[in-house]
């Protein structure tokens, strides 16, 4: 019996440790299990992220294609300003494309309602860090004086003020030099004396107008400039070439002679004639001067050569009304671009301000021309804008333009099951000959 019984012990024991070693083995292969499980998420994430970022970058090529197209047409058709693809959801919401979708968004503002929109942005509707004056600087919100003329020295003042910045810069932990040249993108004003991280970017972290998802829930589409920072309406790539809306090469009424300014429609000899007259003893400054320019006087103090195209206004050759059909055609600026000119028909309140003579009333007449009475054909409309008067114009005009070229696409893509988001945002410059990247970031979301 004892036999048995001890027989009966030792087996007990053996099962035991087989069900032991059972647990064990089991708990092995669930860990190994997880961790293969996990591995593999890790590779189903990492390769979401991948087809995101390709859904991403879909989306920049698809704008970059129409907005090189739209170029195009609007040379055809003689137009500055289509204002296509600024706010189309129908080509740029949620497009369909593989295992999910991509989106082209934009931060809406206040005159165009605010929240999300559907479709790029323009650098021509910013204001230019390397272009502007210390005025210009000045009439930002919070800016102070001190802070505009930090912003002006760091990319090179008269001597003894960039001497005295460097000296400061110096004296920090670490130590720096000013650039004592152009900015090459918005985020280094962060290096500039007075400049901080709220006032540049405001709660926009990511400097690309969309805020932190809580942020966004919580704002519900009533983001304001602030919200936005400096960083909303600053920029360093604005640019657009000196040519007609056909895509043609502009006569400076500098340096014409009479043949080349008769080559305008509309420019009669006699006109071109008091032209080349009229500058002989007036600097051109802008087109605008064009207003000013008064037949050539014969020897008895008359008019000569019938050049009278007298206005209402005074004894002058152009009338405003030529002067808006020519205008487009025109120039006194040798250069080929037009670095930080302002378009007139994409800028907002904020940046409109910041022109020569424009107060906030007069900047909202403008967004108000153009939302009811349509875009602005060349700078030269803007005299049709109340109180807009011609010597504010005669500031103006070398500082602005009717058309955009360089754009920001700010792309998202999303793998729809999982949920997985990657965005791109480019600054593009789009010709009508050559199309260039100019900035490139991505986010990880």
């Amino acid at each position: 019996m004892e036999a048995i019984i001890k027989t009966m012990r030792q087996r007990a024991s053996i099962l035991v440790g087989l069900l032991w070693c059972l647990a064990l083995l089991s708990i092995i292969v669930i860990g190994v299990l997880h961790t293969a499980r996990m591995d593999l998420l890790v590779v189903k994430n990492y390769g979401d992220r991948i087809q995101a970022h390709y859904l991403a970058l879909a989306g920049i090529e698809k704008a970059k294609a129409l907005l090189y197209r739209d170029a195009h047409d609007r040379s055809r058709t003689q137009k500055n300003h289509s204002g296509n693809f600024y706010d189309d959801p129908q080509e740029f919401r949620e497009v369909q494309f593989g295992r999910g979708v991509f989106s082209v968004v934009r931060r809406g503002r206040t005159d165009e309602g605010g929240g999300i929109i559907f479709g790029v942005s323009d650098e021509e509707s910013r204001l230019n860090l390397n272009t502007a004056s210390g005025d210009e600087l000045a009439k930002l919100q919070n800016m102070t004086p001190d802070v505009a003329t930090a912003i002006v020295n760091w990319r090179g003042g008269d001597s003894t003020t960039v001497a005295a910045e460097a000296q400061y810069y110096a004296g920090l932990q670490p130590p720096y030099q000013p650039r004592n040249g152009p900015f090459q993108t918005v985020r280094e004003l962060l290096m500039v004396r007075g400049v901080t991280p709220d006032l540049l970017l405001g709660r926009d972290a990511h400097q690309n107008g969309m805020l932190a998802a809580a942020e966004e829930n919580e704002s519900a589409g009533s983001v304001d400039s602030e919200d936005l920072g400096w960083a909303g309406i600053l920029t360093v790539d604005s640019s657009v070439q000196n040519l007609n809306a056909a895509g043609e090469n502009r006569v400076n009424i500098q340096s014409a002679d009479e043949s080349s300014l008769t080559g305008i429609r509309g420019i009669t000899r006699p006109m071109a004639r008091a032209i080349v007259a009229y500058r002989g003893q007036h600097q051109f400054q802008s087109i605008a001067d064009l207003l000013d320019v008064t037949p050539p006087q014969n020897q008895n103090g008359q008019a000569a050569g019938g050049a009278n195209n007298a206005d209402q206004s005074g004894n002058t050759v152009v009338d405003e009304n030529l002067f808006m059909d020519i205008a487009d055609n025109v120039t006194t600026d040798n250069g080929q671009n037009l670095a930080g000119a302002i378009n007139i028909n994409t800028a907002g309140l904020d940046v409109l301000v910041c022109l020569p003579g424009v107060t906030r009333e007069l900047a909202q007449a403008i967004i108000s021309q153009r939302q009811s009475g349509g875009f602005f054909a060349s700078p030269a409309e803007l005299l049709k804008v109340p109180d807009f008067t011609r010597d504010i114009f005669k500031q103006v005009a070398p500082l602005v333009t009717a058309r955009s070229e360089t754009f920001c696409i700010l792309s998202e893509g999303k793998i729809t099951s999982t949920g997985a988001r990657q965005r791109i945002q480019a600054i593009v410059h789009i010709g009508l000959n050559d199309q260039r990247t100019l900035s490139w970031r991505e986010d990880d979301l």
